[in-house]
């Protein structure tokens, strides 16, 4: 927790509870559904929350922005990005049921009333949204082709409408084909830790 706060310095007291909250919550469900990475809940803070609040840093969302969380998985990047952006709307999807029943408990717990869980597939979305987020889900050609038509076209940001993908290691093969397409941003220059030092942003506008 105190990486974070050496990071975003600005949080009001509620947002710092709820951060705070999230450790023993996510403990507990770990226990019982495998949410995330048993070599990696330890370092929580580091490896899921502040990577996911790297998007934080790459956008400042306007109040009202719709986002989607993509195989949200246990709720990230979207549950930490949700705290930060009270004002914006946030809708969770996953694929796995087990996985949404402990996003929609958080959610719960946490009192976040700017975010919707739910048991889908992208396939099957109705609405548009202003930005579609995600971490590393599948490799970015095949997320493009699944969620390119749920952008809405009229952007209220300082950022076109589009992608905002977290994705680590060596991307030139998976992106060749966006080279022009595509702004790829390290994650190092945000944050100092080593385990920023292979890990980035895939932006694309749609």
């Amino acid at each position: 927790m105190d990486t974070l706060l050496k990071y975003f310095k600005n949080l009001s007291p509620t947002q710092i509870i709820q951060l705070e909250q999230l450790e023993p919550l996510y403990n507990d469900w770990n226990d019982k559904i495998n949410v995330i990475s048993r070599k990696d809940i330890d370092q929580l803070y580091q490896r899921h929350i502040l990577h996911s609040l790297a998007i934080a840093k790459y956008i400042n969302f306007k109040k009202g922005t719709h986002v989607l969380d993509i195989g949200t998985g246990g709720g990230l990047p979207g549950i930490p990005l949700a705290i930060l952006f009270p004002d914006v709307k946030f809708h969770l999807v996953d694929s796995i049921g087990k996985k949404i029943k402990v996003v929609s408990e958080i959610i719960e717990k946490l009192n976040l009333q700017n975010v919707v869980a739910e048991h889908n597939h992208s396939s099957q979305l109705k609405n548009k949204y202003d930005f579609i987020i995600s971490r590393a889900v599948t490799a970015f050609p095949k997320f493009v082709e699944l969620v390119k038509d749920k952008i809405k076209k009229k952007s209220n940001n300082k950022l076109i409408n589009g992608i905002i993908y977290l994705k680590g290691g060596n991307l030139d093969e998976e992106l060749k084909g966006y080279k022009k397409k595509i702004i790829l941003t390290p994650l190092s220059k945000y944050f100092k830790e080593e385990f920023f030092d292979t890990k980035f942003i895939v932006y694309m506008p749609l």
